[in-house]
Formats: structure tokens, sequence, C-alpha cells
């Protein structure tokens, strides 16, 4: 696989496509501006983009993706490039962020500049600069908050330019399946982050409880549909992914630690996708 490509992570990108498929589906029905909605993916994975490379160079530069850990290669931590190619990288992807990001914003107004300062902010700081965020355990907090709950309200407000409560809850109902990415991711870490000082909500919780958050997060996210389908019927399609948590959820119930949590991480990368997309296709349709 190419580098870069490698680099991307692009099993990590359903957390940008479904917050965008969601906040759009939620605004049909109130006209659905296109180039709005085109833009807004474009921004959306370009923060996932320069996200991941910022954590590859940050982490790399700081030795946390050492020996131990367990997880895919990384371009800095396994010298596949050097720290100031892979910062290089995440800077033009957060600069192809913000361009898209200020177009979006002069055809609907300056709050959105704010949004996407404080998204870009908190994509670089999550494990940059002298206090990580990550490092401290607000990771998860960060995940839920700007790629489930601004990602989603974010993608509705472009073409409605107001928040509702339906954009709200569909904010929720995204945001539990993509936190429960990292948790699943940080889960597998665990070994390598404690040797490190890094010191994530799995550190904190310890193994059982991390594997306990993790099924609470699954749960929540189907849920939460039922308030939602009451505002709108179809966001009952997102329980069409319900034979993918039973699967995810299995394979953490089975206690596998290491290198054997990485087949959980696709399979919740792919849980989130059907759950978010059907639950889009669901709330297009009834509107």
């Amino acid at each position: 696989m190419n580098r870069w490509l490698l680099g991307a992570r692009p099993r990590t990108l359903p957390a940008a496509i479904v917050p965008v498929a969601v906040g759009t589906a939620l605004a049909v029905g109130s006209g659905i501006i296109w180039w709005r909605a085109a833009a807004a993916l474009v921004v959306s994975m370009a923060l996932q983009i320069g996200t991941n490379f910022a954590n590859d160079y940050s982490d790399g530069i700081r030795g946390t993706d050492g020996e131990t850990r367990v997880g895919p290669p990384r371009l800095v931590g396994d010298g596949l490039a050097t720290p100031s190619e892979v910062k290089r990288a995440a800077m033009l992807s957060f600069g192809l962020a913000a361009v898209v990001g200020l177009a979006l914003s002069l055809a609907v107004g300056p709050e959105l500049l704010v949004v996407g300062a404080a998204s870009i902010a908190a994509g670089w700081f999550y494990t940059g600069g002298p206090k990580p965020y990550g490092y401290a355990g607000f990771g998860e907090v960060f995940v839920f908050v700007f790629f489930g709950l601004v990602a989603t309200i974010g993608s509705a407000y472009i073409h409605t330019e107001t928040i509702r409560s339906i954009d709200v809850l569909g904010g929720l109902v995204v945001g539990f399946p993509v936190t429960a990415l990292l948790i699943i991711n940080n889960l597998r870490d665990i070994p390598g982050d404690t040797e490190s000082g890094k010191r994530t909500v799995a550190v904190r919780l310890g193994d059982p409880n991390t594997r306990n958050l993790y099924v609470g997060a699954i749960i929540a996210g189907f849920g939460l549909l039922v308030p939602l389908a009451v505002q709108r019927s179809g966001a009952a399609f997102g329980f069409v992914a319900l034979p993918f948590a039973f699967q995810a959820i299995k394979l953490v119930r089975s206690g596998v630690v290491g290198r054997a949590l990485i087949p959980v991480l696709g399979a919740t990368g792919r849980l989130e996708l059907i759950h978010g997309l059907a639950l889009a296709l669901g709330l297009a349709l009834t509107a």
C-alpha cells in the first residue's frame, strides 16, 4: 500500500463520511444545496485525514509509536516517512479543509469560521502541542463532539441555517458509534500507551471497564434511534446494522487482546458505516 494512503488511515474515513451523510439527510425537505453538501464532505474528510497525519507526527516524535505498539504501521514511528514530511501532509490536509470551509462560510455565515478553526485546532492538539488532550484521556470527548455533534449538526446547518432538535439528536446517534472506534483502538493500545505515559480513557479505566464502555457506546447509538424515529420514522432504518453490532460486541466480549483486536476495529468501522448510511437513507426517504 502507498505509504501516504497508509498514513491517511482509510479505515477511519467512515467517521468523516457518516456525519455528513446523516446531516445532509436531516436537511432533506428544507432544500439541499448540493455543492454545499459536497464541500462539507471534503472538509470532513480533510479534517479526518489531517488529524490522522497530525497524530502520526506527534506520536512519532514523542516515541509513543514504539516497539510495544501492536496496531498498523505508522509513518514516523516505523520510519516510512520523516517527521517533517508527515507534518507537511497534516498541514496540507488542514489547509484544504480551511479553504473549502472558507467557501462555505462565505455562502452561509462567519459562524462557520469559528467552527472550522476549532475543528482544526482540536485535530492538531489531540496529540500535538505541549499538553495534548488525547494523552490526558479526552480523545473520546473530541471524537464525540467534533465527528458526532459538530459534523452532523453542521452538515444540516449549511442547508437549513438553523439548529433543530432533530439535528442534535441525529448528532448524538452518530456520535456514539464513531466514538466506539476510538474506544476499541485505545483498548488495543493499553499496554503501549501505559508504557509511554499516554493516559487514555482505556488506560484509566482498565481493560474490563473499557470493554463495557465500548458495548455501552454501541447500545446508545441504537437506543437513540428510537426517539429519532419518533420525529422521523425512517430513522428506524438504522436498525439494519444490528447484526454487525452483535458481531462486534461478541468479539469484544470474547476477551481478545493485542493484534486480535484489529479485526474488531474493522468490524466497528463497518458497523458505523452501515448504521450511518442506512440511517441517512431512511431519514431522506421520510423527510
